[in-house]
């Protein structure tokens, strides 16, 4: 069981800049490929992106590749999503997940938090 709390959310405008942090509980984090994906009003939850055990791996939607970061600091049992050229369409709940087995995937995650809700105005 990993229980994940998500921060970072807020309002920004378009070609801004803003860094979510997910904060894992437990021993076993480095056990966990680490997620974020996002649901945005009326549409369905998305994959956004991923990284593998050890950071070493990481996989992103074609929407966000190139704007968007993925890290993780398996000290602090916490990943992160750097976003940068931040669009209005970008809005969306964000949430953070986490799949057992350590190997990236989109699909199939395990945990995931409440979501941060970021907002991008145009």
């Amino acid at each position: 069981q990993v229980q994940l709390v998500e921060s970072g959310g807020g309002l920004v405008q378009a070609g801004g800049s803003l860094r979510l942090s997910c904060a894992a509980s437990g021993r076993t984090f480095t056990s966990y490929t680490m997620g974020w994906f996002r649901q945005a009003p009326g549409k369905e939850r998305e994959f956004v992106a991923a990284i593998n055990w050890n950071g070493r791996s990481t996989d992103y939607a074609g929407s966000v590749k190139g704007r968007f970061t993925i890290s993780r600091d398996n000290a602090k049992n916490t990943v992160y999503l750097q976003m940068n050229s931040l669009k209005p369409e970008d809005t969306a709940v964000y949430y953070c997940a986490a799949k057992g087995g350590g190997y990236l995937s989109r699909h199939d995650y395990d945990f995931s938090g409440q979501g941060t809700q970021v907002t991008v105005s145009s």
